[in-house]
Order: C-alpha cells, then sequence, then structure tokens
C-alpha cells in the first residue's frame, strides 16, 4: 500500500474541463491532484475535435479536387487509410506526455488508474488513497448502451479513429455529430456508408437550410440516409453482419463490414458515487446552479460528466471557467450556454452560435427589432440569444 497524500483539490479526468479547472486552482496556491485511468488529455484532444479534423483534411483535399475538375485540376485522387492513420497520430500520440509534463511544471500530481469514491473526501487510485479537501468529476462521457441484440458487435468513435484498414461498407447507427462527420471521412476514402437514424430529421442543434445543402452533399459522395429506423439487431453473416432495422414501411436489413455506434453519448460516472453521497438521477448528477453536488457540497462536476450544457468543448472549457472560479471564490458564478458555439466538421462544415431562427421568432425576436433597437442603443431582451449560422 503507496502512503496516502492529502489535497486541496482532486481532479477527475484530464480533458478540456479538468484543465481549466487544474491550472486556474494551482495558480492560486491549491495542492492538486489529476487522476485518470485513461491516456491524458481527454476526449478533444485524443479522440474528439482534433483527430477529427486530421481526418476531415483528407476528405476536403479529394473533395476540392473533385470540384475542381473541368476547371482546371486534373487526374484523381484517393485515400491510402493507414498513412491518413498515421498522419492523424503526429498529432494525437504526443498529448499525453505533453500534458503530464505541464503538470509536473506547475506541481499538479498527476496519478494514473480508475478513481474510486470511498468516501465523501476519499478516493482510492491503485493502492493509494486520496483525500481532498474538494473534487471536481470531469470524467466525459462514453457511448451509450444500445439495448438491442447484437450490439456487442458495434464500435464506438474511439475505435474508429484507431482503424488501419478502412473496411468498405459501414453503416451508422445514429444521426448525430458522429455519423455526419464519421461518414463523410469514410465516403471520401472510398467505403459505402449508410446511416439509419430513428428522427426524421438529422442535425437538429443547426438551421434547417443549412442541414438541406448537407444532406445534398451526403447524396453526392454517395452516403445513403434512412431517417425514421430504428436498429433492432444485429447478426454476424458471411465474415460481415447484417443490421436489421424496422421503419414506417416495414423491416429493413443491410449487410455491412463495420456497424459504428452513433447514437449519443451519456456521462461516465463509474466512480464508486453512493460512498460519497452523491446523488444522481436518469443517469445524471444532481448538480445545483453553480455545478455543486446538491448532496455533497465538497464536489464539483465540469463538462460532458456534469451535462448541464450541449457536450461540446466550448461548454467543457466555459463549465471549467465557472467550476474554478466557484471552488475559488465561493458559489457566485453560474454557466451560461446562451453564446456556445458548434461546428459539425463535415463538407462543407456547418456552424451554429444561439438560437436558431425558428427559437427566436418563437421568443418574439425578429431582424427588424434588433436593426431598430440597435439604432436607439438599447438592444432587445433575449439579443445575445439569436442565432449565427454560416454555411462555410
Amino acid at each position: 500500500m503507496r502512503e496516502d497524500k492529502a489535497y486541496d483539490l482532486a481532479v477527475i479526468g484530464s480533458g478540456t474541463a479538468a484543465q481549466v479547472v487544474s491550472f486556474r486552482v494551482r495558480a492560486a496556491g491549491w495542492s492538486v491532484a489529476v487522476v485518470d485511468h485513461l491516456p491524458f488529455g481527454g476526449t478533444c484532444a485524443l479522440r474528439g475535435c482534433d483527430p477529427k479534423k486530421m481526418l476531415i483534411s483528407g476528405a476536403e483535399a479529394i473533395d476540392m479536387a473533385r470540384r475542381m475538375r473541368s476547371r482546371g485540376v486534373a487526374g484523381e485522387l484517393g485515400t491510402r487509410w493507414p498513412e491518413l492513420i498515421a498522419f492523424k497520430r503526429k498529432f494525437t500520440d504526443p498529448v499525453p506526455a505533453n500534458h503530464e509534463r505541464r503538470y509536473a511544471e506547475h506541481g499538479i500530481n498527476a496519478l494514473h488508474g480508475r478513481a474510486r469514491f470511498t468516501g465523501r473526501n476519499t478516493i482510492a487510485v491503485g493502492d493509494q488513497t486520496v483525500h481532498c479537501r474538494r473534487v471536481l468529476i470531469a470524467t466525459g462521457a462514453l457511448a451509450a448502451p444500445l439495448g438491442f441484440p447484437g450490439s456487442q458487435h458495434v464500435i464506438t468513435s474511439d475505435r474508429f479513429l484507431e482503424l488501419e484498414q478502412l473496411p468498405g461498407r459501414i453503416v451508422m447507427v445514429g444521426g448525430g455529430y458522429i455519423a455526419a462527420e464519421f461518414s463523410h471521412n469514410a465516403a471520401c476514402a472510398g467505403a459505402k456508408v449508410t446511416v439509419l437514424q430513428r428522427a426524421g430529421r438529422r442535425l437538429t442543434r443547426f438551421e434547417p437550410e443549412l442541414v438541406s445543402w448537407l444532406m445534398e452533399k451526403f447524396a453526392e459522395i454517395g452516403i445513403e440516409v434512412r431517417s425514421g429506423t430504428a436498429v433492432e439487431a444485429i447478426e454476424e453473416e458471411g465474415g460481415g453482419f447484417r443490421v436489421h432495422g424496422r421503419a414506417n414501411s416495414g423491416e429493413t436489413a443491410i449487410d455491412a463490414d463495420l456497424v459504428v455506434h452513433a447514437a449519443g453519448r451519456i456521462p461516465d460516472l463509474d466512480l464508486n458515487l453512493p460512498a460519497a453521497g452523491i446523488a444522481v438521477e436518469n443517469g445524471r448528477l444532481l448538480l445545483n446552479e453553480f455545478l455543486q453536488s446538491v448532496s455533497n457540497p465538497s464536489v464539483y462536476a465540469a463538462g460532458d460528466a456534469a451535462a448541464k450544457g450541449l457536450p461540446l468543448t466550448p461548454v467543457s472549457s466555459h463549465d471549467g471557467k465557472v467550476a474554478a472560479a466557484n471552488l475559488l471564490e465561493g458559489n457566485r458564478h453560474r454557466p451560461d450556454y446562451r453564446g456556445v458555439p458548434s461546428v459539425a466538421f463535415t463538407l462543407p462544415p456547418i456552424a451554429a452560435v444561439g438560437m436558431t431562427e425558428a427559437a427566436a421568432r418563437a421568443a418574439g425576436l425578429s431582424s427588424g427589432s434588433i436593426v431598430r433597437r440597435s439604432r436607439t442603443g438599447t438592444p432587445p431582451a433575449g439579443w445575445a440569444k439569436l442565432c449565427t449560422a454560416t454555411k462555410l
């Protein structure tokens, strides 16, 4: 048994929210430990935004060449998937060591292992017990359980980003960010992609007009989208898989070499929370308006683990700033997600911030009222919520 240690703050997780809080609190003189059983760096840097940007850059090059055909650009471009993954790893592989070095330079203790609460202010990490005056839960999210027969055959987005070879036939289960972004990468690399989604319209965070432009691109590069289709089972067949679904038109079946989970994520809360008296409801931490546990005031949460805003990196960063301020100053700050931007790394990329046009109109806002009131110097109520969504 290693010697127990005590800290002012233990941060569980090492992603965006965890980094913001740990460095700000350490700068204020607190002793800090960061704990993670995964490589240090978090989802955005290792398994999300950054690696997706690396992969979509290849798809963008191919798409640009196709659009410039007969406009002075000749010849065909293709993708060598192993080399594209190697290119991605040049950016992601150094991340964990770089983070640990920064922690060491700032006097933050980095602990490897899965954290388990053993009391209201104690955490076990391997054979070591960590005593902490305060705790930040910033463990991110994981793929939601699918619950149909054969779901064990579905791979997560994390595993997709590590594929050494790209299979020829891919089915995406779900129609959100992951399905949109990964299907573009795979289709531009030569795979036949089918997206199965329950909802009638996809990417509802974005303006319908933008999504309709994007759907034209889906069709252009050969991605088949089946809306209103629920996956009911997956079975192995002939060295691949057969995905069974049900739509309004009846039963459907699609053959695939690979099936990817794109049906949403849930907070990763495998921390033995009852031992610390941390309340959970419907799979989410019960937090007050200050990102503090309602049942254990020593504990705060931020980012995807808090699940207060959308599962986006800017939300994690914002939560981190709010949580750090409340830890240092007492509960004075509340998160405000009205101006959080969102981008889908697709072809073309689409973006949004604030309210959609429909939501703005429902709230009684209009472009005319904005112009009239701006001339008087008095902004209309709720003006910060107005949506800015651009086709890029």
